[in-house]
């Protein structure tokens, strides 16, 4: 081989190294931020049940200055007309009266603020509660968990509906009452998933890394299993908000809820239910506003949980 030949070989060759060894910008991983973008993005269920939900509650924390009149101000010589796109309808009251003269559209806007804090309260106490004991029992085992599942299992022979009909009728209901009946009544599914996903990561290797480090237990459930079953616990959260909800509704439409005058969607519903033959727009309003909210957060759930499927479908 001849000499010039040879310094032309030498001399392209550490630049073609470095440019095989300089990856591309194209070839460059995107910023995890647009990824997680890209990917919530592509789960257009989720987009969908995000905006709605997100509209519902910015509509229930601005209810004070989005409705226009007062939800509890009562004018009986202007009851039940009719919303604006009916022949009589007036701009003064969009979605019209009720049977007392009380504007239908300001007292949906309030609703919306009964709806979405029993669906969070619910969750939340159930939640504490659920995920309490879920964990204690995956983490011990033995009789903590026989015992734990006997009570996960009593709770799961009893009928929701029907006991929280029963409670509320010698109680009375209330919103208070409602909140902590619903708590109460809907932990089990809470306590069962993470029992399981417990289960599953008592035995891993970070878990017993931090028991060899000395790591106590409240550490070790608080520090290390909590945050790993976050994820699922979410999920759960979204669809026992969704059934608190219509809990509240089935309660307050059989008189055992929330109480008058306070606007509740399934008070409205209750309470237009005379009048569904000759104006049915005074259950079909409160009617669609329960059907948007719990379709939201159960488009949420469903999508969460998609997400978080082991087999990592987008």
């Amino acid at each position: 081989m001849s000499p010039p030949l040879l310094s032309s070989l030498s001399s392209q060759l550490p630049s073609s190294l470095n440019t095989a060894a300089m990856p591309s910008a194209a070839a460059l991983p995107a910023p995890m931020w647009r990824r997680k973008l890209r990917r919530f993005l592509g789960h257009h269920g989720l987009t969908l049940g995000v905006v709605v939900l997100v509209l519902i509650i910015l509509t229930a924390l601005f209810a004070p200055w989005l409705a226009p009149h007062d939800p509890y101000s009562q004018d009986v010589t202007q009851r039940l007309i009719p919303p604006v796109w009916h022949a009589n309808g007036s701009w003064l009251h969009a979605l019209g009266t009720d049977k007392l003269g009380r504007d239908y559209l300001s007292r949906l806007i309030f609703g919306a603020r009964v709806s979405l804090l029993i669906g969070f309260s619910a969750a939340l106490i159930s939640g504490l509660i659920g995920t309490t004991l879920g964990v204690l029992a995956g983490y011990f085992g033995g009789r903590v968990d026989a015992v734990i599942s006997y009570i996960i299992t009593t709770r799961l022979a009893m009928p929701v509906v029907l006991v929280a009909l029963a409670m509320a009728s010698l109680v009375g209901g209330s919103l208070k009452v409602v909140i902590v009946l619903l708590g109460l009544l809907l932990w089990d599914r809470f306590a069962v998933v993470t029992r399981s996903a417990t289960q599953q990561l008592r035995n891993a290797e970070f878990i017993a890394s931090a028991q060899v480090l000395g790591a106590s237990t409240p550490y070790i459930l608080l520090r290390e299993i909590l945050p790993n079953i976050m994820s699922a616990l979410i999920v759960v959260a979204t669809l026992e908000m969704a059934h608190a909800i219509l809990l509240e509704a089935t309660l307050s439409f059989l008189g055992l809820g929330v109480q008058p005058p306070t606007p509740s969607w399934g008070l409205m519903v209750a309470e237009g239910k005379a009048y569904m033959f000759f104006q049915p727009w005074v259950i079909l309003i409160p009617g669609i506003a329960l059907i948007l909210l719990v379709l939201a957060i159960n488009l949420v759930g469903d999508d969460l949980r998609d997400m978080n499927a082991p087999d990592g479908r987008n």
